[in-house]
């Protein structure tokens, strides 16, 4: 009884399974690390996002090791990292889920886990993979956001109608403001719209802005 509460305390790896630990952990992260930059489709990549997950990865596996089974280490690596501030806004939940992801197979790769940490790569990010390459999540037709910027003296009534008609299965007015001086008075433009065709994004632009008194027209999409 008293041996295994010693035994708590003591934790003794031998150096090539700290190599061993540690090439698990990178030949995983880098399939992660892979992974997201693959299925990635958002308009603000990182590539240091992107490196981050392999680091992080081997990082929690060195963690890991040097807690083993010591109480007072775990303790002690609680109190240093409550150090740490992130200050860096995640703002993507596939972002968050990627950490995670690391996170796990770093701690599996760490405690000499090589059969979970490698099928668990493969696993869970074959199935994200299947899930994105079908587009499990996302509705039958993308909303976009078209912004038009025109003169407000040369805009006929109901300027883009036709448009819409013609490419747009719905549309939906949600602003309608006023910018410039009124030397130049200029109005701006926002609509939801779902498009009939995706390919009919760049007709639909060109059409707007071959309309008397329209200056510039943005359309954008968010990729979730």
């Amino acid at each position: 009884m008293v041996d295994d509460f010693q035994n708590m305390f003591v934790f003794s790896i031998s150096a090539v399974e700290v190599v061993a630990n540690v090439l698990i952990a990178l030949l995983c992260g880098l399939i992660i690390a892979l992974l997201y930059k693959y299925t990635y489709k958002g308009l603000n990549y990182s590539a240091s996002f992107t490196i981050s997950l392999i680091l992080l990865t081997m990082i929690t596996a060195i963690v890991i090791m040097v807690i083993g089974n010591n109480l007072a280490r775990a303790f002690g690596m609680v109190g240093a990292m409550s150090i740490i501030r992130f200050r860096t806004a995640v703002k993507d939940a596939s972002d968050i889920m990627f950490i995670f992801f690391a996170l796990s197979i770093g701690l599996a790769a760490g405690v000499k886990l090589y059969a979970i940490a490698i099928f668990g790569t493969f696993i869970v990010g074959g199935v994200y993979l299947v899930l994105t390459k079908f587009s499990f999540a996302l509705p039958q037709s993308r909303e976009f956001l078209l912004q038009v910027i025109a003169n407000s003296d040369n805009i006929p009534d109901d300027p883009f109608s036709s448009a819409f008609k013609t490419y747009c299965r719905k549309n939906k007015l949600v602003n309608v403001k006023t910018i410039g001086d009124k030397s130049r008075e200029t109005m701006e433009f926002s609509y939801y719209i779902n498009l009939k065709d995706e390919s009919f994004g760049k007709k639909l632009v060109s059409e707007i802005k071959g309309i008397p008194g329209v200056q510039s027209v943005n359309l954008f999409f968010d990729e979730d």
